[in-house]
Protein backbone atom coordinates (compact mmCIF):
# COMPACT_ATOMS: atom_id res chain seq x y z
CA UNK A 1 0.00 0.00 0.00
CA UNK A 2 1.27 3.46 -0.91
CA UNK A 3 1.97 5.71 2.08
CA UNK A 4 3.53 9.15 1.88
CA UNK A 5 4.43 10.96 5.08
CA UNK A 6 3.62 14.56 5.81
CA UNK A 7 6.93 16.42 5.54
CA UNK A 8 7.63 20.12 5.33
CA UNK A 9 10.99 21.16 3.93
CA UNK A 10 12.60 24.03 2.05
CA UNK A 11 15.29 23.50 -0.59
CA UNK A 12 18.00 26.15 -0.29
CA UNK A 13 17.66 27.18 -3.91
CA UNK A 14 13.84 27.21 -4.13
CA UNK A 15 11.93 30.51 -3.98
CA UNK A 16 9.03 28.72 -2.36
CA UNK A 17 8.63 29.11 1.37
CA UNK A 18 7.76 25.46 1.91
CA UNK A 19 6.71 22.33 0.11
CA UNK A 20 3.94 20.33 1.68
CA UNK A 21 3.70 16.73 0.74
CA UNK A 22 0.32 15.08 0.53
CA UNK A 23 -0.45 12.16 2.79
CA UNK A 24 -2.36 9.22 1.41
CA UNK A 25 -4.13 7.51 4.27
CA UNK A 26 -7.52 6.95 5.78
CA UNK A 27 -8.54 10.54 5.08
CA UNK A 28 -7.81 10.50 1.32
CA UNK A 29 -8.37 8.24 -1.62
CA UNK A 30 -5.96 5.38 -2.29
CA UNK A 31 -5.40 4.65 -6.00
CA UNK A 32 -7.64 1.74 -6.84
CA UNK A 33 -6.82 1.25 -10.52
CA UNK A 34 -3.57 0.15 -12.14
CA UNK A 35 -4.16 2.97 -14.65
CA UNK A 36 -3.94 6.40 -13.05
CA UNK A 37 -4.11 9.61 -15.08
CA UNK A 38 -3.06 13.02 -13.76
CA UNK A 39 -4.17 16.01 -15.84
CA UNK A 40 -2.40 19.32 -15.34
CA UNK A 41 -5.16 21.74 -16.30
CA UNK A 42 -8.67 20.29 -15.99
CA UNK A 43 -10.29 22.62 -18.49
CA UNK A 44 -12.54 21.70 -21.41
CA UNK A 45 -10.22 18.99 -22.76
CA UNK A 46 -9.19 17.72 -19.33
CA UNK A 47 -12.81 17.32 -18.23
CA UNK A 48 -13.84 15.47 -21.39
CA UNK A 49 -10.82 13.16 -21.40
CA UNK A 50 -11.08 12.53 -17.67
CA UNK A 51 -14.74 11.52 -17.92
CA UNK A 52 -13.90 9.30 -20.89
CA UNK A 53 -11.21 7.48 -18.89
CA UNK A 54 -13.39 7.12 -15.79
CA UNK A 55 -15.91 5.13 -17.80
CA UNK A 56 -13.09 2.66 -18.46
CA UNK A 57 -12.16 2.26 -14.80
CA UNK A 58 -9.26 4.72 -14.62
CA UNK A 59 -8.41 6.77 -11.54
CA UNK A 60 -8.29 10.40 -12.71
CA UNK A 61 -6.87 13.37 -10.82
CA UNK A 62 -6.03 16.88 -11.96
CA UNK A 63 -5.45 20.53 -11.22
CA UNK A 64 -7.59 23.63 -11.59
CA UNK A 65 -7.14 27.34 -10.96
CA UNK A 66 -9.86 28.10 -8.41
CA UNK A 67 -11.56 26.64 -5.36
CA UNK A 68 -14.93 26.85 -7.12
CA UNK A 69 -13.66 24.71 -10.03
CA UNK A 70 -12.09 22.32 -7.55
CA UNK A 71 -15.46 21.75 -5.89
CA UNK A 72 -17.14 21.12 -9.26
CA UNK A 73 -14.50 18.58 -10.24
CA UNK A 74 -14.83 16.79 -6.92
CA UNK A 75 -18.59 16.64 -7.42
CA UNK A 76 -17.90 14.80 -10.69
CA UNK A 77 -15.76 12.23 -8.88
CA UNK A 78 -12.29 13.58 -9.70
CA UNK A 79 -9.48 14.07 -7.18
CA UNK A 80 -8.84 17.78 -7.74
CA UNK A 81 -6.00 20.02 -6.60
CA UNK A 82 -5.79 23.80 -6.68
CA UNK A 83 -2.77 25.00 -8.67
CA UNK A 84 -1.77 28.65 -9.03
CA UNK A 85 0.79 29.26 -11.77
CA UNK A 86 2.08 32.35 -9.96
CA UNK A 87 2.48 30.54 -6.63
CA UNK A 88 2.71 26.82 -7.45
CA UNK A 89 2.42 24.33 -4.60
CA UNK A 90 5.11 21.77 -5.36
CA UNK A 91 3.77 19.25 -2.89
CA UNK A 92 1.73 18.15 -5.88
CA UNK A 93 4.81 16.24 -7.06
CA UNK A 94 4.13 13.56 -4.46
CA UNK A 95 0.68 13.11 -5.96
CA UNK A 96 2.13 12.93 -9.48
CA UNK A 97 4.54 10.16 -8.48
CA UNK A 98 1.60 7.87 -7.79
CA UNK A 99 0.21 8.17 -11.32
CA UNK A 100 1.11 6.20 -14.42
CA UNK A 101 0.11 8.81 -17.02
CA UNK A 102 0.51 12.60 -17.16
CA UNK A 103 -1.33 14.96 -19.53
CA UNK A 104 -0.10 18.56 -19.58
CA UNK A 105 -2.87 20.94 -20.65
CA UNK A 106 -1.60 24.18 -19.09
CA UNK A 107 -0.72 26.94 -21.58
CA UNK A 108 2.40 29.07 -21.12
CA UNK A 109 2.19 32.56 -19.66
CA UNK A 110 3.99 35.59 -21.06
CA UNK A 111 6.79 36.48 -18.68
CA UNK A 112 6.63 33.06 -17.01
CA UNK A 113 6.60 30.44 -19.74
CA UNK A 114 5.39 27.00 -18.75
CA UNK A 115 4.61 27.23 -15.01
CA UNK A 116 5.44 23.57 -14.38
CA UNK A 117 8.87 23.96 -15.94
CA UNK A 118 9.93 26.91 -13.79
CA UNK A 119 11.70 24.39 -11.55
CA UNK A 120 12.49 21.65 -14.02
CA UNK A 121 15.13 19.96 -11.87
CA UNK A 122 12.74 19.71 -8.94
CA UNK A 123 10.13 18.25 -11.28
CA UNK A 124 12.58 15.71 -12.72
CA UNK A 125 13.92 14.64 -9.32
CA UNK A 126 10.40 14.34 -7.94
CA UNK A 127 9.24 12.05 -10.75
CA UNK A 128 12.43 10.03 -11.20
CA UNK A 129 11.45 7.19 -8.87
CA UNK A 130 7.73 7.38 -9.51
CA UNK A 131 5.31 5.25 -11.51
CA UNK A 132 5.06 7.51 -14.56
CA UNK A 133 5.04 5.66 -17.91
CA UNK A 134 3.52 8.14 -20.38
CA UNK A 135 3.57 11.90 -20.84
CA UNK A 136 1.82 14.12 -23.37
CA UNK A 137 2.02 17.89 -23.80
CA UNK A 138 -0.84 19.67 -25.59
CA UNK A 139 0.57 22.31 -27.91
CA UNK A 140 -0.84 24.15 -30.93
CA UNK A 141 -0.54 24.21 -34.72
CA UNK A 142 0.37 27.89 -34.29
CA UNK A 143 3.95 26.57 -33.91
CA UNK A 144 4.20 26.47 -37.72
CA UNK A 145 3.52 30.18 -38.15
CA UNK A 146 2.69 31.59 -41.58
CA UNK A 147 3.21 28.97 -44.29
CA UNK A 148 1.59 30.81 -47.19
CA UNK A 149 -1.36 28.41 -47.35
CA UNK A 150 0.81 25.31 -47.91
CA UNK A 151 0.09 21.88 -46.50
CA UNK A 152 2.35 21.25 -43.50
CA UNK A 153 3.20 18.06 -41.64
CA UNK A 154 5.17 17.43 -38.46
CA UNK A 155 8.52 17.68 -40.31
CA UNK A 156 7.77 21.19 -41.57
CA UNK A 157 10.10 23.71 -39.86
CA UNK A 158 8.37 25.43 -36.95
CA UNK A 159 8.40 29.22 -37.18
CA UNK A 160 5.96 30.67 -34.62
CA UNK A 161 4.95 34.31 -34.86
CA UNK A 162 3.30 35.28 -31.57
CA UNK A 163 5.04 35.32 -28.20
CA UNK A 164 2.74 32.62 -26.82
CA UNK A 165 3.43 30.37 -29.81
CA UNK A 166 7.17 30.77 -29.25
CA UNK A 167 6.74 29.85 -25.58
CA UNK A 168 4.74 26.76 -26.57
CA UNK A 169 7.48 25.64 -28.95
CA UNK A 170 10.10 26.06 -26.22
CA UNK A 171 7.89 24.08 -23.79
CA UNK A 172 7.55 21.27 -26.34
CA UNK A 173 11.28 20.65 -26.41
CA UNK A 174 11.62 20.79 -22.63
CA UNK A 175 8.79 18.32 -22.00
CA UNK A 176 10.28 15.94 -24.57
CA UNK A 177 13.64 16.22 -22.83
CA UNK A 178 12.03 15.56 -19.46
CA UNK A 179 10.40 12.42 -20.83
CA UNK A 180 13.74 11.29 -22.24
CA UNK A 181 15.48 11.88 -18.88
CA UNK A 182 12.77 9.89 -17.10
CA UNK A 183 12.98 7.09 -19.64
CA UNK A 184 9.28 7.26 -20.57
CA UNK A 185 7.25 7.78 -23.74
CA UNK A 186 6.67 11.49 -24.30
CA UNK A 187 4.49 12.98 -27.03
CA UNK A 188 3.60 16.41 -28.32
CA UNK A 189 0.10 16.98 -29.71
CA UNK A 190 -0.19 20.08 -31.87
CA UNK A 191 -3.89 20.83 -31.81
CA UNK A 192 -6.17 22.74 -34.10
CA UNK A 193 -9.07 24.70 -32.62
CA UNK A 194 -10.89 22.41 -30.17
CA UNK A 195 -14.69 22.28 -30.26
CA UNK A 196 -17.45 20.10 -28.91
CA UNK A 197 -20.66 20.24 -26.83
CA UNK A 198 -20.84 23.57 -25.04
CA UNK A 199 -17.94 25.02 -27.01
CA UNK A 200 -18.64 25.39 -30.72
CA UNK A 201 -19.84 27.78 -33.40
CA UNK A 202 -23.39 26.65 -32.60
CA UNK A 203 -22.99 27.65 -28.95
CA UNK A 204 -21.41 31.00 -29.83
CA UNK A 205 -24.31 31.94 -32.13
CA UNK A 206 -27.02 30.83 -29.69
CA UNK A 207 -25.44 32.63 -26.75
CA UNK A 208 -24.76 35.68 -28.93
CA UNK A 209 -21.32 35.89 -27.39
CA UNK A 210 -18.86 38.56 -28.40
CA UNK A 211 -16.00 37.14 -30.43
CA UNK A 212 -12.72 36.66 -28.64
CA UNK A 213 -9.51 38.20 -29.96
CA UNK A 214 -8.43 34.82 -31.32
CA UNK A 215 -11.77 34.34 -33.07
CA UNK A 216 -11.52 37.78 -34.68
CA UNK A 217 -8.03 36.96 -35.94
CA UNK A 218 -9.23 33.65 -37.38
CA UNK A 219 -12.04 35.48 -39.20
CA UNK A 220 -9.50 36.72 -41.73
CA UNK A 221 -8.01 33.30 -42.51
CA UNK A 222 -8.82 31.21 -45.53
CA UNK A 223 -7.82 28.05 -43.64
CA UNK A 224 -8.44 27.14 -39.99
CA UNK A 225 -7.62 23.76 -38.50
CA UNK A 226 -9.92 22.24 -35.88
CA UNK A 227 -10.57 19.01 -34.01
CA UNK A 228 -13.64 17.68 -32.22
CA UNK A 229 -12.89 16.91 -28.58
CA UNK A 230 -14.08 13.29 -29.04
CA UNK A 231 -11.45 12.75 -31.73
CA UNK A 232 -8.79 14.36 -29.55
CA UNK A 233 -9.70 11.95 -26.73
CA UNK A 234 -9.39 8.90 -28.98
CA UNK A 235 -6.04 10.15 -30.30
CA UNK A 236 -4.74 10.57 -26.75
CA UNK A 237 -5.79 7.07 -25.78
CA UNK A 238 -4.32 5.61 -28.98
CA UNK A 239 -0.94 7.11 -28.08
CA UNK A 240 -0.81 5.01 -24.88
CA UNK A 241 0.20 2.01 -26.94
CA UNK A 242 2.39 3.60 -29.60
CA UNK A 243 5.93 2.27 -29.91
CA UNK A 244 7.30 5.58 -31.18
CA UNK A 245 8.41 7.76 -28.25
CA UNK A 246 9.35 11.44 -28.53
CA UNK A 247 6.96 12.07 -31.40
CA UNK A 248 5.06 15.16 -32.52
CA UNK A 249 1.56 14.66 -33.89
CA UNK A 250 -0.79 17.09 -35.62
CA UNK A 251 -4.26 16.52 -34.20
CA UNK A 252 -6.67 18.06 -36.70
CA UNK A 253 -9.57 16.93 -38.88
CA UNK A 254 -9.57 16.57 -42.67
CA UNK A 255 -11.14 19.91 -43.56
CA UNK A 256 -9.23 23.16 -42.87
CA UNK A 257 -12.26 25.26 -43.80
CA UNK A 258 -12.49 29.03 -43.24
CA UNK A 259 -14.22 30.20 -40.09
CA UNK A 260 -16.86 32.11 -42.08
CA UNK A 261 -17.97 28.88 -43.76
CA UNK A 262 -18.17 27.06 -40.42
CA UNK A 263 -20.34 29.74 -38.81
CA UNK A 264 -22.64 29.91 -41.84
CA UNK A 265 -23.21 26.17 -41.57
CA UNK A 266 -23.83 26.43 -37.82
CA UNK A 267 -26.34 29.23 -38.41
CA UNK A 268 -28.25 27.08 -40.93
CA UNK A 269 -28.35 24.14 -38.51
CA UNK A 270 -29.88 26.34 -35.82
CA UNK A 271 -32.44 27.89 -38.18
CA UNK A 272 -33.55 24.46 -39.37
CA UNK A 273 -33.94 23.02 -35.87
CA UNK A 274 -35.40 26.12 -34.17
CA UNK A 275 -36.85 28.42 -36.86
CA UNK A 276 -37.20 32.16 -36.26
CA UNK A 277 -35.43 32.05 -32.89
CA UNK A 278 -32.26 33.98 -33.69
CA UNK A 279 -31.23 36.95 -35.75
CA UNK A 280 -27.93 37.22 -37.52
CA UNK A 281 -25.22 39.17 -35.75
CA UNK A 282 -23.22 41.55 -37.99
CA UNK A 283 -20.01 40.85 -36.03
CA UNK A 284 -20.35 37.17 -36.85
CA UNK A 285 -20.71 37.78 -40.60
CA UNK A 286 -17.39 38.95 -42.00
CA UNK A 287 -17.53 38.71 -45.79
CA UNK A 288 -15.19 36.48 -47.77
CA UNK A 289 -14.20 39.56 -49.76
CA UNK A 290 -12.85 41.12 -46.57
CA UNK A 291 -11.02 37.89 -45.74
CA UNK A 292 -9.32 37.86 -49.13
CA UNK A 293 -8.47 41.54 -48.80
CA UNK A 294 -6.64 40.84 -45.55
CA UNK A 295 -4.48 38.25 -47.25
CA UNK A 296 -2.74 35.21 -45.78
CA UNK A 297 -2.43 35.78 -42.02
CA UNK A 298 -0.60 32.79 -40.53
CA UNK A 299 -2.09 30.66 -43.31
CA UNK A 300 -1.51 26.92 -43.44
CA UNK A 301 -3.31 23.65 -44.09
CA UNK A 302 -2.29 21.10 -41.49
CA UNK A 303 -1.90 17.43 -42.40
CA UNK A 304 -3.08 14.67 -40.05
CA UNK A 305 -1.50 11.78 -42.01
CA UNK A 306 0.89 10.77 -39.20
CA UNK A 307 -1.93 10.67 -36.65
CA UNK A 308 -3.91 8.30 -38.86
CA UNK A 309 -0.98 6.11 -39.88
CA UNK A 310 0.92 5.74 -36.59
CA UNK A 311 -1.87 6.11 -34.04
CA UNK A 312 -4.49 4.38 -36.15
CA UNK A 313 -7.08 7.10 -35.50
CA UNK A 314 -10.27 6.94 -37.55
CA UNK A 315 -11.95 10.29 -37.12
CA UNK A 316 -15.49 10.30 -35.78
CA UNK A 317 -15.88 13.81 -37.17
CA UNK A 318 -13.65 14.24 -40.25
CA UNK A 319 -15.10 17.69 -40.92
CA UNK A 320 -16.90 20.47 -39.07
CA UNK A 321 -20.17 19.38 -40.69
CA UNK A 322 -20.47 16.08 -38.86
CA UNK A 323 -18.98 17.64 -35.74
CA UNK A 324 -21.47 20.51 -35.51
CA UNK A 325 -24.34 18.21 -36.43
CA UNK A 326 -23.35 16.02 -33.48
CA UNK A 327 -23.22 19.06 -31.19
CA UNK A 328 -26.67 20.34 -32.11
CA UNK A 329 -28.22 16.86 -31.97
CA UNK A 330 -27.19 16.62 -28.31
CA UNK A 331 -28.65 20.01 -27.38
CA UNK A 332 -31.92 20.58 -25.60
CA UNK A 333 -33.94 23.53 -26.84
CA UNK A 334 -31.96 26.56 -25.64
CA UNK A 335 -34.93 28.82 -26.41
CA UNK A 336 -37.35 26.90 -24.18
CA UNK A 337 -37.57 29.73 -21.63
CA UNK A 338 -37.46 32.36 -24.31
CA UNK A 339 -40.55 31.48 -26.34
CA UNK A 340 -42.03 34.20 -28.50
CA UNK A 341 -45.58 35.04 -29.61
CA UNK A 342 -46.62 34.70 -33.23
CA UNK A 343 -46.00 38.41 -33.79
CA UNK A 344 -42.33 37.96 -32.89
CA UNK A 345 -42.69 39.65 -29.50
CA UNK A 346 -42.12 38.09 -26.12
CA UNK A 347 -45.27 37.79 -23.99
CA UNK A 348 -45.53 40.71 -21.58
CA UNK A 349 -45.54 40.18 -17.86
CA UNK A 350 -48.63 41.06 -15.88
CA UNK A 351 -48.21 44.63 -14.50
CA UNK A 352 -47.28 44.74 -10.86
CA UNK A 353 -50.06 45.86 -8.51
CA UNK A 354 -48.56 48.94 -6.85
CA UNK A 355 -51.65 49.84 -4.82
CA UNK A 356 -51.53 49.76 -1.05
CA UNK A 357 -51.92 46.81 1.27
CA UNK A 358 -55.23 48.24 2.51
CA UNK A 359 -56.72 48.04 -0.98
CA UNK A 360 -55.56 44.45 -1.43
CA UNK A 361 -57.01 43.38 1.93
CA UNK A 362 -60.35 44.99 1.07
CA UNK A 363 -60.46 42.85 -2.08
CA UNK A 364 -60.07 39.76 0.09
CA UNK A 365 -62.64 40.84 2.70
CA UNK A 366 -65.01 43.15 0.76
CA UNK A 367 -67.98 42.97 3.21
CA UNK A 368 -66.16 43.37 6.52
CA UNK A 369 -66.16 46.98 7.62
CA UNK A 370 -63.65 46.36 10.40
CA UNK A 371 -61.09 45.49 7.77
CA UNK A 372 -61.51 48.85 6.08
CA UNK A 373 -61.27 50.69 9.41
CA UNK A 374 -58.23 48.76 10.60
CA UNK A 375 -56.51 48.97 7.24
CA UNK A 376 -56.97 52.73 7.12
CA UNK A 377 -55.48 53.00 10.59
CA UNK A 378 -52.50 50.80 9.73
CA UNK A 379 -51.87 52.66 6.49
CA UNK A 380 -51.99 56.10 8.13
CA UNK A 381 -49.71 55.02 10.96
CA UNK A 382 -47.10 53.55 8.64
CA UNK A 383 -47.39 56.52 6.28
CA UNK A 384 -46.75 58.98 9.07
CA UNK A 385 -43.76 56.99 10.34
CA UNK A 386 -42.02 56.19 7.09
CA UNK A 387 -43.59 58.51 4.56
CA UNK A 388 -44.72 55.57 2.44
CA UNK A 389 -48.11 55.54 0.83
CA UNK A 390 -49.61 52.09 1.40
CA UNK A 391 -53.27 52.89 0.85
CA UNK A 392 -54.84 54.64 -2.07
CA UNK A 393 -58.52 54.79 -3.00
Amino acid sequence: MLSLSCITYEPSWSPLASLKRVRFGADSREPKSANRMFILGMGFVGNCFGEHLKTQGWDVSGTCTSIVKKKKLEDKGFDAYHFDANEPEWGILDVLKCHTHLLVSIPPFVGIGDPMLQHEELLKNGLMDGNLQWLCYLSSTSAYGNCGGEWVDEDYPASPISELSKLRLAAEERWLNLGSNLGIAAHIFRLGGIYGPGRSAVDTIIKREALSEGQRRRTFRLYTSRIHVEDLCQALQASFCTSSPRKVYNIVDDDPAPREEVFAYAQNLIEKKWPAQITRIPEQEESLATVKKKGFAAEKRVSNARMKKELGVRLLHPSYRTGLKSVIDQMHNPFHHNSRMSGGQRPRRKPRDRRGIGYRLLKVFPRRKWVEKDCLGIAKTVRSCYGILLFSG
